[in-house]
This record gives structure tokens, sequence and C-alpha cells, in this order.
């Protein structure tokens, strides 16, 4: 007769979930509640902070209720800052290099992980030695290539800009999930007559819909907070700003309308988080690397 080792990982794992039995649940649903308003509280301070005036912000210290709701800061921000005009530069700037990005790398993902070609092993890794790069140093060959191209001051060198950076993570996103899809898929689109892009586009890209979604809400918010690049590509044009960029509109020489930049922060981190409510369950699996059969 033989027994199982003191060391052994299911047994571990059965002490665990004896241990956790024993704790009442209202433990565990308190420390998640706090941890959760730990993690709001910033965001709905600035909610209150832009329903306030200036005085009030200042001497109210952490006082969520507003005595008087001043509704003209978010006039103020989206008229006298153009936080309008702001907003809508930044969402095509953001859906055009989220479709780019996504595009981009699904392809290179799923050529990395399908198909076998000399160099292929050099190439991925010289992908990992990328992450190691800081992003600052490529601020100055992007600019001048820019420049050479006549793209720079503009929307649309904006866009190829941020769309053409490595993304690296996302590339190894679709890499990884590629790998683990059944070949004979592939094998039965080849046989119906599909060539390489159907076969991608129709049968691939399908199935991997969380990976996508998880590469497009990352690239929705890192292109929509971008602050560096979209700088540069407007500093000569401030009607190209984004609302990144555009926040410094609210900081003058003697003074800074902190209510009014409130205001245009709620204005601009409103649709991250509709993106985000709305994707969040693809989001997950993609993370997680789920693969639907």
């Amino acid at each position: 007769m033989t027994t199982q080792p003191a060391t052994d990982p299911s047994a571990r794992t059965r002490r665990r979930q004896r241990i956790l039995r024993r704790v009442p649940w209202w433990i565990g649903a308190v420390f998640l509640v706090g941890t959760a308003a730990l993690w709001v509280f910033p965001f709905v301070w600035m909610v209150s902070a832009s329903l306030k005036d200036n005085m009030e912000m200042f001497a109210g210290g952490l006082n969520l209720f507003p005595s008087d709701f001043v509704w003209s800061n978010y006039v103020r921000a989206w008229n006298d800052a153009h936080f309008g005009r702001y907003l809508i530069n930044t969402v095509i700037v953001t859906l055009a290099t989220v479709v780019i990005v996504t595009v981009r790398c699904a392809t290179c993902g799923y050529v990395l992980a399908r198909y076998r070609f000399r160099g292929s092993k050099i190439f991925l890794g010289v992908l990992i030695a990328t992450l190691f790069v800081p992003t600052g140093y490529t601020i100055i060959p992007v600019v001048k290539i820019s420049m050479q191209l006549g793209l720079l001051d503009s929307l649309t060198g904006m866009i190829v800009a941020l769309s053409g950076a490595a993304y690296v993570s996302a590339i190894l996103l679709y890499w990884g999930y590629f790998r683990r899809i059944p070949r004979e898929l592939e094998e039965a689109a080849v046989v119906d007559g599909a060539g390489f892009v159907r076969t991608f586009f129709s049968v691939m890209l399908p199935l991997a819909m969380p990976v996508t979604a998880t590469v497009a809400v990352l690239t929705f918010i890192t292109t929509w907070n971008s602050f560096f690049l979209p700088l540069v590509f407007s500093f000569s044009r401030p009607n190209i700003r984004t609302v990144s960029v555009g926040m410094q509109a609210f900081v003058g020489e003697t003074a800074t309308d902190w209510t009014g930049m409130a205001a245009a922060g709620v204005i601009s981190i409103v649709p991250v988080v509709a993106v985000f409510i709305f994707l969040q369950r693809y989001f997950v699996e993609g993370i997680s690397g789920a693969v639907k059969s």
C-alpha cells in the first residue's frame, strides 16, 4: 500500500480548498468590495470634481458630493477648450490604428504560428528582443521618416506612426492562439479551394475573436492615451490635437483650470470604459488563451 507524499500538488490543493471553505463568505465579500472601492475612488472623485468650482474642489478635500452642480465645466471643456474637436480627432486616429494594428498583428502571428520558413525562429527572437527597447528611442527616426514622406503635422501621419509600432505582445498573443488551432481546419479550407487570404479571413481570424477583442482593447487604450507622438505631430497644428494633448489647454501661464480639466478627463475616459465593458468577456477569454472548438 502506497501513500501520497506530503509534497503532492493535489494534496496541497485539497488542503487550500478545505481552508477556504472554513473562511466565512462575507470576509471575502468585504475584502473584494473594499478593493473595488479603492480602485474606483479616483474616477468617482474626478467625476465629483468636474461638477464643482475650483474653490470647492480644493476646500472640500475628499468630499464626493458637490454643494452645487456646476455643469458649465463641461460646456467650457467642450466649447472653449475645443475638446469636441479633439475628441473627434482621437476617435478617428484610434479606430484607424486599431484596425491596422489588429489586421497586421493577426497576419504576422498567423504566419509565424502556421508556417515554417528559414529564419522564422530568429525573426521571432528579434521581435521578443524589441520588447526591451524603450519607446523614446524610436521617436527620432519616426519623426524623420514622417518628414521625408510629408506626413508630419497630419492625422494620416499620426495614424501611420502610431500603427507602425511593433506591438510585439499582440503578435505573440495571436502566435500562441493560432498554434493551438487544429490544422485540419486549414486543410479542409484548402480542399474547398480557398487560398491564403480566404483561409485566413474566413476561417482562422473568426476563430481568434477572443484574441482579436483583447488586441483591440489594448490597442484602443494605448492609442487613446498616447501623448508623445500626437504632441509631436500636432505641435504646429493645434486643430489636430488628441484629447491627451488637448489637456494642456487647461494649463495657463499663471493658473490652471482644474475643474475644467476634470470635466475633460471624464469626457475622455468614458469611451474607454464603454469599449472595455462591451468587450470585457472576449478580453478575459483572449488573455486566458481560451480556444473555442
